[in-house]
């Protein structure tokens, strides 16, 4: 997996509108790769990373491995966060504009953590289901305030996860992420107790409680920093964490550093396609992330039922 994260990497610095030949490099191609080029590599990276591990906090919380933010409508409280923040703190900066998502983000968060308590039956499926189902409610209204105040182009905008635009100076937001990643690790073992169940944790001396919300705030800051710097892209907080379990098993420590490898490789490879399908041109990756990704997610809820049977 390094050694692939290596070479994706590279063919991703020499990917462009502005062909660059290494042998042969000018001031002209040294100038783009440390003001584009590099940014967006570290930016692809810290993204595939950090989503990656969202979804894997998430489904180990919520013991479902259909469950992470783009399915429990954390995303869609985020995207209300943000046309709040354009609404009333629009010559604000983006770390402003981020902490309002994030505060919508955990919130929201919070309230499907409350609807799944309340819920007797747990079925695998049915949980994902409302959470998408509360995502579109988040989603319909957020549309309807942006139409309301004409900001559909600017939401759009905002919501289309988008890499061309990364440079130097417009991507340092993500570092805010980091230390949130490295609280992860640190909680790694209490998520894995918590992830048995409530009453299982607390004989254990857990506090199950505390250790939930740890994660959800770790979740909604992270998949606000992703949000409001490159836009959503769905599914890879879903998909990334069941492909590592299939091999690796539910130990989230286990997990992280695979989980880390194969998120930032899969967001290469859908970046790297976005850029040569339609050379010069380049297609959003938010776009190429939720075709592969929405069509993995069908296959795994069929596997799940036929297995079912």
């Amino acid at each position: 997996m390094v050694l692939l994260l290596v070479l994706l990497s590279a063919l991703s610095i020499l990917i462009g509108a502005k062909n660059i030949d290494l042998l042969q490099l000018s001031s002209r191609d040294v100038y783009v790769i440390l003001i584009s080029r590099v940014p967006r590599l570290i930016s692809i990276i810290v993204v595939g990373i950090s989503l990656g591990i969202t979804g894997l906090i998430m489904q180990t919380v919520t013991k479902n491995k259909f469950v992470s933010p783009t399915t429990a409508g954390t995303v869609q409280w985020t995207r209300l966060g943000i046309l709040v923040a354009i609404l009333f703190f629009g010559s604000e900066t983006h770390f402003t504009k981020m902490a309002v998502a994030f505060a919508f983000s955990l919130a929201g968060s919070f309230l499907f953590i409350g609807l799944l308590a309340r819920i007797k039956v747990k079925n695998a499926i049915l949980i994902p289901l409302i959470g998408l189902m509360l995502g579109s409610v988040v989603s319909a209204i957020s549309t309807y305030f942006a139409y309301q105040y004409d900001l559909v182009q600017n939401m759009t905008s905002w919501l289309q996860g988008d890499f061309s635009l990364i440079i130097m100076g417009r991507y340092e937001l993500l570092y805010v992420g980091i230390p949130f990643l490295i609280i992860g690790y640190l909680f790694a073992d209490k998520f894995t107790i918590a992830g048995m169940g409530g009453d299982f944790s607390r004989n254990l001396g857990l506090k199950y409680e505390q250790v939930v919300a740890v994660g959800l705030v770790i979740v909604s800051m992270i998949i606000s920093v992703v949000t409001v710097t490159v836009g959503a892209l769905p599914f890879l907080d879903l998909i990334v964490p069941n492909i590592v379990s299939m091999a690796k098993g539910d130990n989230l420590k286990n997990s992280l550093l695979d989980t880390a490898l194969i998120g930032a490789n899969f967001v290469l490879i859908c970046d790297i396609l976005g850029r040569v399908l339609l050379f010069p041109y380049e297609i959003p990756i938010g776009m190429i992330v939720s075709v592969i990704g929405s069509a993995i997610f069908l296959w795994m809820i069929l596997r799940r039922s036929n297995h079912a049977v």
